[in-house]
């Protein structure tokens, strides 16, 4: 496997709208800072003295707080256009499943997933291959798809941690045709947005218009999809409403003016840096002030397209297409509104700087390409990013919890209590998940919530499960609770044991090695 060198940590945040005002910010604290030492120094025993340095003490500490989120996750984004091909078995180097600490969120972008007429009809009833690969790599881990949404060949499939279900609330997904005049879904985007610990986060798929002429129509067709997708959430209606965008995909832009020779030549060599400047992205980043809201790592590994298929050695057909950096990555926080005349009259009157209370850090750690994967003539596009945050809430919305022991071949009892008020439906239902699952679906069996009446917060509410239900294989499970409004996991216990019924081992109904333990 051949991962070129790593790009250097670029970071954005949202508590300013630009580098100055984030470098004011560490200057206000800094005078803060300054004037409790003063206060300090000159400290006798009067009341006015210690008020001075319980006031000066909050405002440091509040300046602190704001301007450092207290919790730190982990994204992992990949873009790939297959090109109609199957996947390979191994996913290991693609989602680097033995990274360190491990991520948070794994995002996968894919274009030109085989959408033939029979086959996009058979994905549609059962998980498509590519889907299936992904699952199966990630849920032994921990991981659970969340999501996904697709049209026609492009996928957009959104996994996290176990742990992170019940944060990830009023999920939402939607698409946008450009290709052929907007009827055929080849071009266009998909995008997932949701609420993660309360912060509005969208990503957004795309695959925009090819040929090296048409870089003014690509960058039309990407204004078109962020004006018209929408999404039925009244603070965030549309992607440029929410707080992080993460735009990515087969965006098609290429390089500019420079021949074969040359830049075949520059990246042999190494000197990726003689190409930025050709760079259409790049370029049209200069002209267009919406572009200029998204950031983007440095480019330091080879264009991912076009490629031999199985080799990585750069197209050799007849067409002998130039290589291009068609696969990218790029962010966007969403920039604080610019004040009204009203505002600046305030602010005037104003000695701190006002800061969003809960802010949101993004620092790109990674920013590469993995040529070990030889099935399509692009080569997958990796970055990971390290999202900083003070967490809106950490309490699930519902609490639910196994009584007693379970055993197969007995009835059992679970409880759940709504912690806070949401849209619980009578058409709720909680699940016993063996630990590993999938995704909500992959339930073992399930039971529905109590059906004459909603719950009041915080009352506790027991349902029985009929020992019919109860898995004769034992093992680790969890319940959860699905929301049929919300569309996701609200709840979910502890892992616990179910015991596996002795008289069916004795029966050979049950392997007598269960869960890697001979009995």
């Amino acid at each position: 496997m051949e991962l070129l060198t790593d790009s250097p940590r670029v970071r954005s945040d949202s508590t300013s709208s630009s580098a100055s005002q984030g470098s004011k910010s560490k200057t206000v604290l800094r005078q803060r800072l300054s004037q409790l030492l003063t206060c300090i120094e000159d400290m006798s025993s009067d009341d006015e003295a210690s008020e001075e340095v319980s006031r000066t003490l909050e405002e440091a500490f509040q300046l602190c707080g704001r301007f450092i989120p207290t919790d730190a996750f982990r994204i992992h984004i990949v873009t790939w256009n297959v090109a109609t091909a199957e996947p390979s078995e191994d996913a290991t180097s693609l989602l680097q499943l033995d990274a360190q600490p491990p991520p948070d969120l794994y995002v996968i972008g894919l274009q030109e997933v085989n959408a033939t007429p029979v086959r996009f009809i058979t994905d549609l009833i059962s998980e498509d291959s590519w889907s299936h690969v992904f699952m199966n790599s990630l849920a032994p881990r921990g991981f659970v798809k969340v999501t996904s949404v697709r049209m026609q060949g492009l996928l957009l499939l959104l996994f996290a941690k176990q742990i992170h279900l019940p944060y990830i609330r009023n999920i939402q997904t939607t698409y946008t045709r450009t290709g052929v005049f907007g009827y055929w879904g080849n071009k266009g985007g998909v995008s997932v947005r949701f609420s993660f610990y309360g912060h509005m986060i969208c990503f957004l798929n795309c695959h925009l218009a090819a040929h090296m002429n048409n870089a003014l129509q690509r960058v039309d067709e990407f204004e078109y999809i962020l004006e018209t997708q929408d999404f039925d959430i009244y603070d965030t209606p549309q992607i440029r409403d929410h707080k992080v965008v993460f735009w990515f995909g087969d965006l098609n832009f290429r390089i500019a003016d420079h021949g074969l020779h040359f830049l075949r030549s520059s990246i042999n060599s190494g000197r990726l840096n003689l190409l930025w400047g050709k760079d259409q992205l790049i370029m049209m980043k200069k002209k267009e002030a919406f572009l200029q809201e998204f950031e983007e790592g440095p480019l330091n590994f080879k264009p991912t397209y076009k490629f031999d298929r199985n080799s990585d050695t750069y197209d050799t057909s007849g067409k002998k297409r130039k290589p291009a950096w068609t696969d990218r990555i790029l962010w966007r926080i969403k920039p604080k509104p610019l004040p009204s005349e009203e505002d600046d009259e305030k602010a005037s009157t104003s000695t701190d700087e006002e800061q969003d209370e809960y802010p949101v850090l993004v620092t790109q750690d990674k920013y590469t390409s993995d040529m070990s994967y030889g099935v399509s003539d692009h080569k997958p596009v990796i970055a990971t990013f390290s999202l900083e945050l003070r967490k809106v809430f950490d309490t699930p919305l519902v609490r639910v919890s196994p009584v007693g022991i379970w055993s197969a071949g007995q009835d059992a009892l679970l409880t759940y209590s709504v912690l806070e008020d949401f849209m619980s439906s009578t058409w709720d239902w909680i699940g016993l998940y063996k630990v590993g699952f999938k995704t909500a679906s992959d339930y073992e069996t399930f039971v529905w919530v109590r059906e004459n009446e909603l719950p009041e917060i915080n009352e506790v509410i027991q349902i029985s499960v009929d020992k019919g239900q109860i898995p004769l294989l034992g093992g680790q499970y969890v319940l959860g609770y699905y929301s049929t409004n919300m569309q996701s996991i609200s709840g979910l216990s502890d892992s616990f044991q179910i015991l596996e019924s002795k008289r069916a081992v004795m029966e050979g109904l049950v392997p007598e090695d269960i869960n890697g333990v001979n009995k």
